[in-house]
């Protein structure tokens, strides 16, 4: 999961019930206090939430841009059915056509993050006019690694097979972290980090979790539907990546004709990583496109990686 560097809104941020025609959805939102040059919707990754973006809010806003982080429906504190089918793919991304409606800027830049991409890529398949750009971050072609569908198995089945509650499963994570080397401290220790992560655990709904992690095993390649998209496109990653590989991050790239951004020092999630790199080069992609960019050209093919570590 990733760890927000920080949990405090930064000055001019506030934090509201987006009403939307399909729900309301809790949201960070932090808009220029200059120039407003575009609106960006940002959509978190598997056991994420809005909260994964805090740290690029401030930057993003101070570039010109209304940064708009939104927690999916099951995610934290935006509430979710206990019906499964409410979270398949098709219906998140319904949700992300409504988000960007709702905001009322006109085309947005849409970013996704590892699961949050493979949602955004349907929503931006189903209809492209909302958009003026779309951004995957740390999302790849198809389902994850071996090993990380071996660990999504087990949640899976903890949650189904065995009928463990979330604070169980919680706490089984915590051990099997701690077995394979990991720190889990920061996840139990009675510190505001830990709390949140904890709290944001269990606040998730866990049919919204079964469902999402059975696709991030069972999604299909969109590479090809993805290149016929009238809309610039970036492609974002750490430099490295457990979930998908970074040579298959870069060969999806270079098949898309997408803008290709390696963020040094960073793993799987740069936005909370590395947030200062990360929204400048953001920024960078985002102030090249012209206003008329989204839906009336397609993508040049402009590669941009960082120098190898």
């Amino acid at each position: 999961m990733s760890r927000p560097p920080f949990l405090t809104l930064p000055p001019g941020a506030r934090a509201y019930r987006l009403a939307t025609a399909r729900g309301e959805f809790a949201v960070h939102d932090a808009r220029p206090a200059g120039t407003h040059r575009g609106t960006v919707l940002l959509v978190p990754g598997f056991t994420g939430s809005k909260e994964d973006f805090i740290a690029l809010l401030e930057p993003l806003a101070e570039g010109g841009l209304r940064a708009v982080a939104v927690d999916g429906r099951g995610q934290f504190e935006t509430p979710g059915p206990d019906d499964a089918s409410a979270y398949g793919r098709e219906e998140l991304a319904l949700d992300v056509l409504a988000q960007a409606a709702a905001l009322g800027d006109g085309p947005v830049h849409l970013l996704g993050h590892s699961l949050g991409g493979l949602i955004v890529r349907a929503a931006a398949l189903r209809d492209p006019r909302p958009f003026r750009s779309l951004t995957l971050m740390s999302s790849g072609r198809g389902p994850v690694s071996a090993g990380q569908q071996e660990r999504t198995r087990l949640l899976i089945h903890a949650l189904e097979g065995l009928g463990m509650s979330m604070e169980e499963v919680w706490r089984e994570m915590r051990r099997l972290d701690a077995e394979q080397g990991g720190d889990p401290e920061e996840s139990i220790l009675p510190t505001e980090h830990g709390a949140f992560l904890h709290r944001r655990w269990l606040a998730t709904h866990p049919a919204q979790l079964a469902t999402t992690a059975r696709q991030l095993m069972e999604e299909p390649d969109r590479v090809a539907e993805l290149a016929r998209l009238p809309l610039p496109l970036c492609v974002v990653s750490g430099a490295e990546d457990y979930a998908w590989p970074v040579p298959e991050l870069d060969a999806m790239a270079e098949e898309l004709s997408a803008r290709r951004v390696r963020i040094a020092g960073a793993g799987h999630s740069p936005n909370a990583e590395e947030p200062g790199a990360t929204a400048a080069r953001l920024l960078e992609f985002w102030s090249s496109l012209s206003p008329t960019s989204a839906s009336a050209t397609a993508p040049s093919a402009v590669s941009s990686p960082e120098p190898p570590r």
